[in-house]
């Protein structure tokens, strides 16, 4: 895989969690956790994992 392709699936998954982590925030279901630059460091975290169960295999 080219290094351009497998940055942008990074840059992808990332994005993909950090919506996710806003639609949880907004919900109200994390519970207040997900303050300030928290929402970043989860989204990094599961977007690292989301990237490597499902794009790193394409």
């Amino acid at each position: 895989m080219k290094k351009s392709t497998a940055l942008w699936l990074f840059l992808s998954s990332f994005g993909i969690m950090f919506a996710v982590m806003s639609w949880i925030q907004d919900s109200g279901i994390d519970g207040g956790i997900l303050q300030g630059p928290n929402k970043g460091v989860a989204a990094l975290l599961t977007g690292a994992l989301l990237y490597h169960f499902l794009a790193k295999k394409a």
